[in-house]
């Protein structure tokens, strides 16, 4: 056995570490589930336990493997595609959480100010993170073993969304949707520019605005926000002016 062949080896078994990290998030409570209402109620040291590990897996990994850059798409890529590719998908990821913000709660559902540099902080880190591993190596080996492109986009979309949970019960369908389409879109810019800079960037703008517009990290909560609960609550003995009685006249509307 070559000297290449024990450092992909290693590579691999560094690379499953990373996918068993990922899938661990919501203990740790970070990516998109670093939410209040984090069922395992985690804090800020667990998170920073979570990024820092994963930062040092994805070194090791960068550093074991022979061609990081050629095979494993370890790399910016283009710098001018790059931008102009990171640029327009960003902008579309943007637009498509402010749509969705502005259909949901028919308004901006901005978080409070204190959340900002840790939502900042956790969307950077994960995008990097996401990006290396899906888009880039996992996408990369998909390619090295001589699936096509789309077939290596698309296996790879596939085990983002698995690994991200986002079509798990309980979860909303548009948070698949979502990882569906990032998976496609930053798989698709991270061949045509040669690297992941471009993924990493629209990806931190996409998930960056789903925070500032719904107030979420990524968890669209399924049943109602509190706002909408509120909403359709009316007080005791309250009576909608428009109902009629039997005989069809008006209601009272007392209260």
């Amino acid at each position: 056995m070559t000297s290449d062949t024990v450092r992909v080896v290693v590579a691999f078994a560094v690379l499953l570490m990373l996918l068993m990290l990922r899938l661990q998030a919501e203990p740790f409570g970070a990516a998109e589930y670093k939410e209040p209402g984090n069922r395992y109620h985690r804090g800020r040291g667990t998170r920073l336990t979570w990024y820092l590990l994963g930062l040092f897996l994805l070194l090791i990994l960068y550093e074991v493997h022979p061609q990081p850059h050629d095979v494993l798409y370890l790399v910016i890529g283009n710098h001018q595609d790059v931008f102009t590719f990171g640029l327009v998908m960003a902008a579309i990821g943007a637009a498509q959480a402010a749509a969705y913000a502005w259909y949901r709660y028919g308004e901006l559902r901005l978080p409070a100010s204190r959340a900002y540099p840790g939502a900042a902080l956790n969307v950077v880190v994960t995008a990097i993170l996401d990006e290396a591993v899906f888009r880039g190596a996992i996408q990369g080996l998909f390619l090295a073993l001589g699936l096509p492109d789309g077939g290596a986009i698309l296996a790879q979309t596939v085990i983002f969304t698995l690994a991200t949970r986002t079509a798990a019960p309980g979860r909303h369908g548009y948070t698949m949707l979502l990882s569906m389409g990032m998976g496609i879109a930053f798989g698709w810019a991270t061949i045509k520019t040669g690297g992941i800079g471009a993924a990493i960037l629209a990806h931190t703008v996409t998930q960056f605005a789903l925070f500032v517009f719904t107030g979420h990290f990524g968890q669209v909560a399924p049943g109602f926000e509190p706002e909408e609960r509120e909403a359709l609550r009316r007080p005791a003995g309250w009576h909608d002016v428009r109902q009629r009685d039997a005989n069809g006249a008006p209601g009272s509307g007392s209260n």
